[in-house]
């Protein structure tokens, strides 16, 4: 069975600065196709693609309806000088802009002048030695500030944080109340009800999906809230009109000394058919005759 693409060696700062453009775009070129490999890919599955996805997603609607500068990517390869580049399922830059149109093809530290401070991995069907202990030392060796991984299959969370920014060893983060707080973020993380959530304080962030179903949902309440308003206007209208009749009816009778009696009264207070009322009405003011039993003959 073919094996993935392998994974390059990203060039030495040096070097990098030495290479033109157009070899850095082959070159990051080549990172991209690598980790797109579909003989790597679809060892992820489904649920990996959902779990990093949905949190980049939130993420990153927290951070701008909060204004917060933080770039966050989801999938972006990181090419770090001298190293074998690497493409977390989602990680995280403090004070970057990430504008609409950005144009990055990976996070390149000599360009960018910093590293990560952020990881998170998610953990489904993939080397569990990679993510739970290799990337352990991998990232804390390159200086990233935190690191989670999220195993799916286990609904478990891992967290990791250099206690200082010369640290090169990570030390575990405690959970308090089953949550791990990320002092990057400053969100706690936990998993509950088979997902990975996070939480500004007792507030838990939504993505796109549940934003999306919150106003349609308002949209549909408001909706029919609007047509039930509607529709009591409409009976208050119709009993109005009902109620005028009936009036009409008795004073046209009465001025044309056509006797009601309070059985025929009843019926006429007891009919809710608008239609019957106002036939009523229109025979008792142009009935020839002057008994009852013309105006009110079915």
């Amino acid at each position: 069975m073919a094996s993935p693409a392998p994974i390059p060696i990203a060039p030495s700062e040096a070097d990098w600065r030495a290479m033109t453009p157009a070899a850095r775009e082959r070159f990051l070129i080549a990172v991209n196709d690598a980790f797109s490999d579909p003989l790597r890919v679809m060892t992820e599955g489904r649920p990996h693609k959902r779990a990093k996805s949905r949190a980049a997603d939130m993420l990153g609607l927290h951070f701008k309806a909060m204004g917060r500068v933080v770039y966050v990517a989801e999938e972006m390869a990181a090419v770090y000088p001298g190293v074998e580049t690497f493409s977390p399922d989602v990680l995280a830059v403090l004070d970057v802009e990430q504008p609409d149109d950005d144009e990055r093809m990976a996070w390149v530290v000599a360009d960018e002048r910093k590293g990560l401070d952020l990881v998170l991995e998610v953990l489904h069907r993939g080397d569990r030695k990679k993510d739970l202990v290799d990337n352990v030392e991998r990232y804390a060796s390159l200086g990233i500030s935190e690191y989670f991984v999220y195993d799916w299959g286990k609904q478990q969370l891992h967290g990791h944080r250099l206690a200082s920014p010369d640290a090169r060893r990570y030390q575990r983060i405690v959970p308090q109340g089953g949550r791990y707080h990320s002092t990057v973020l400053d969100l706690d993380l936990a998993v509950h009800a088979g997902s990975l959530h996070f939480y500004q304080g007792l507030a838990e962030l939504i993505g796109s999906s549940e934003l999306i179903d919150r106003l349609t949902g308002m949209i549909e309440s408001l909706e029919a809230k609007a047509e039930q308003a509607e529709a009591r206007v409409e009976q208050v209208r119709v009993e109005q009109a009902r109620a005028t009749t009936r009036e009409t009816l008795f004073a046209i009778l009465a001025t044309r000394g056509i006797a009601c009696s309070d059985e025929l009264r009843a019926t006429v207070m007891a009919c809710d058919d608008l239609d019957r009322l106002q036939a009523w009405l229109l025979r008792a003011a142009t009935s020839t005759t002057v008994t009852a039993a013309d105006v009110f003959a079915q």
